[in-house]
């Protein structure tokens, strides 16, 4: 079974996505921010992280580097709703350009999510040898 991460302050959107992933019958824990998040995937590697780009303490981007940095190779899919003093196209375009295999603009639809899902591991499936 795929082991999903899900990072997001937003608590009511982060049980709405842990529910909707469940569902689709993936083994997926949460946590409300990037600290947490590292901590988790030091512990227990996930085979696919989603996380929110604006969460206080370590934010999405700052957890995307991290990853890189460990050398996690885990696939990210970075969703965002932005605010208003910075763009959702600036979030998700600057997590783009550090690797993430896939992003959502929120809200966004069950199926959007399956497609991101599939991106996201599918790539994983033509970097491995």
């Amino acid at each position: 079974m795929i082991k999903v991460l899900i990072v997001d302050d937003d608590e009511i959107f982060r049980a709405m996505l842990l529910a909707m992933m469940r569902r689709e019958g993936y083994e997926v824990s949460a946590v409300d921010n990037g600290r947490e998040a590292l901590q988790r995937v030091e512990q227990d590697p996930p085979d696919l992280v989603i996380t929110d780009i604006l969460m206080p303490e370590i934010d999405g981007i700052e957890l995307i580097m991290e990853l890189a940095k460990l050398d996690a190779r885990i696939p990210i899919i970075a969703v965002s709703g932005g605010r208003r003093t910075i763009s959702l196209e600036f979030n998700l375009e600057s997590a783009k350009l550090l690797g993430v295999r896939a992003t959502l603009p929120k809200p966004f639809t069950r199926e959007s999510l399956r497609k991101a899902i599939a991106e996201a591991l599918d790539q994983d499936q033509k970097d491995t040898p």
